[in-house]
């Protein structure tokens, strides 16, 4: 903290440069813009920042080192001088045999992680040969219908050497259990299997719309996955809390901290009602954010969503063991902010956000591919990608230091902006109830669709530049060669799974069927009846039918 007599000089100088050599220019010549913010408009942004704009900063408090309370400066002490950010490049192609060979490739390109993306139908819990799945089998990406296509997806891939994340939520039991399976068969050691779940159904709720069950039955599921996690894979991440989703809805960073927050604290809450120990579980917690273009913002974001989670695990929760109270998160360029338009202008876009993401002490990253506005990303722009992270890691020296930002006023005083806006979000949220019920009166919706409605307005009002959209357009555009989706492999998916339909014993699945009928019905773990289901090659839809039986299925507004 700096001395009153000094700080009131600092103002002294500033109001003088202002008036004087930096306020004659503007009269002279004027600025850019009348007013500056930052990229969600949330905070405006001065024209210079001094000790004066961050006056009651207390380094031990506000800051502290790396890998100490209340880790603002990063969850670890050596960060990236000790190890690299996970270089998880995200794929799912449409069959499985598709996929492992993807997954191979990265891993022989250097990717130090895999991440998983799943088609429409496998998300929404129902099988490739389902009335439902018709038009979207393998399209968006892989189709899972039972252990037979994962035993395809990881032929080859040890899971005790590389840890691997599934963008799965409404049926994230069933992905989790085939994976303990696959680790079963491979000889591994469930307590080795290292990876992610996101088994975030809140945002679903908010954001994204693919759930299937109502949130009490929800939130019994995933509290049941963090008990047996916590016994049987105490090295896997059991959810990835995700503001990614949040903030492509349209949400100002801030709202993109209280929110995934919010949904952190609801988590939370209902393992411990659920009569689990807070330190027994958080360890396994992991958040999911999103990286825009305004480096210094995002960077800033990141570093107050860790020093408040801390302070929530603290304060609200009473946690004691500080690995509950480290905010430890994945990032993934922003997805809407890619263009159609000059497309290779989407490889300096995520170039800036994979930056933002370094500087703020991300844990594991995954930078999109150019044409991903416009389709799977091809195997190009995948090696592209990860070389963006690559050159970043080996040859920028933003990896060299530790929270290299901190101390910068600018970013400081962002960090506090932020932490402030979200912290007022998060007392709202708390007046309405919790996230849930602010979820289902549609409040946190309306907040985020103001937002994005604003700024659709900005963008065709001219007030907001997109390069190669609204300003610096050409007429011609190249040709790109586009990830494709064969149409047959629909077929072939179909035919299968009808194999594995005719070649398992239908007498092992039904028992299994009904043993997690009578766990769901009752108080018992369902993830155990789970593991056994699809190791008996139950489908993905034939356990989601069971639980939609005995759940039933979510319908908003009734």
């Amino acid at each position: 903290m700096y001395d009153p007599e000094e700080l009131a000089a600092i103002r002294e100088a500033k109001e003088s440069w202002e008036e004087g050599t930096y306020g004659e220019t503007v009269d002279r010549f004027g600025e850019r813009k009348e007013t500056f913010t930052t990229d969600t408009g949330g905070q405006e942004v001065d024209p210079l920042y001094t000790p004066a704009d961050v006056p009651d900063h207390d380094y031990r408090e506000d800051l502290g080192n790396p890998g100490e309370d209340p880790y603002t400066r990063g969850v670890y002490s050596t960060m990236h001088r000790g190890r690299l950010w996970t270089m998880r490049q995200y794929a799912g192609m449409g069959t499985a045999a598709e996929t492992n060979e993807r997954f191979n490739y990265l891993i022989d390109e250097g990717s130090s992680g895999l991440s998983m993306a799943f088609d429409l139908p496998t998300q929404m819990g129902y099988d490739s040969d389902a009335a439902m799945a018709e038009g979207e089998v393998g399209r968006s990406g892989v189709a899972i219908d039972t252990l037979d296509d994962f035993e395809t997806v990881f032929d080859g891939i040890p899971l005790d050497e590389v840890s691997t994340s599934m963008t799965i939520n409404a049926p994230a039991a069933v992905l989790l259990a085939m994976y303990v399976a696959m680790g079963d068969e491979q000889g591994v050691p469930r307590e080795e299997l290292r990876g992610t779940i996101q088994n975030d159904i809140m945002k679903e709720y908010i954001a994204r719309n693919l759930y299937i069950y109502p949130p009490k039955e929800s939130m019994r599921l995933i509290t049941d996955i963090f008990d047996f996690c916590a016994e049987e894979t105490p090295s896997f991440n059991t959810i990835s809390i995700s503001g990614y989703h949040i903030r492509e809805a349209g949400s100002t960073a801030a709202q993109e901290v209280a929110f995934t927050l919010g949904d952190g604290i609801e988590y939370v809450q209902a393992a411990i009602d659920a009569g689990l120990d807070v330190d027994e579980f958080a360890p396994q917690l992991s958040f999911f954010f999103n990286a825009h273009n305004n480096v210094f913002e995002e960077a800033a974001k990141f570093r107050a969503a860790r020093r408040m989670w801390a302070q929530i695990m603290d304060e609200r929760f009473g946690a004691e063991n500080p690995k509950s109270k480290q905010l430890k998160f994945h990032t993934q360029t922003g997805g809407s902010t890619l263009t159609a338009q000059q497309i290779e202008n989407n490889v300096v876009r995520v170039a800036y956000q994979a930056l933002a993401a370094v500087l703020g002490g991300t844990q594991s990253l995954h930078t999109n591919g150019k044409d991903e506005a416009l389709a799977l990303p091809t195997e190009k722009s995948v090696r592209t990608a990860l070389r963006t992270q690559q050159i970043l890691a080996h040859e920028s020296g933003a990896a060299d230091t530790i929270d290299p930002l901190a101390g910068s006023y600018y970013v400081e005083d962002l960090t506090d902006g932020i932490e402030e806006e979200a912290f007022e979000i998060l007392e709202e949220v708390d007046r309405r109830g919790g996230m849930l019920e602010a979820v289902e009166s549609q409040w946190v919706q309306r907040q985020i669709q103001d937002v994005a409605f604003e700024r659709q307005r900005e963008i065709e009002e001219g007030e907001r530049i997109i390069v190669g959209v609204n300003e610096y357009a050409v007429d011609e555009e190249p040709e790109m060669d586009l990830e494709e989706v064969d149409p047959e492999q629909e077929q072939n998916q179909r035919d299968r799974l009808q194999g594995v339909k005719d070649d398992r014993d239908d007498d092992a699945v039904e028992d299994a069927l009904a043993s997690l009928r009578e766990a769901a019905r009752g108080t018992e773990n369902v993830m155990p009846t789970i593991v056994d289901a699809v190791k008996a090659y139950a489908t993905v839809q034939e356990v989601s039918d069971v639980l939609r039986d005995e759940f039933g299925e979510y319908k908003p507004g009734r």
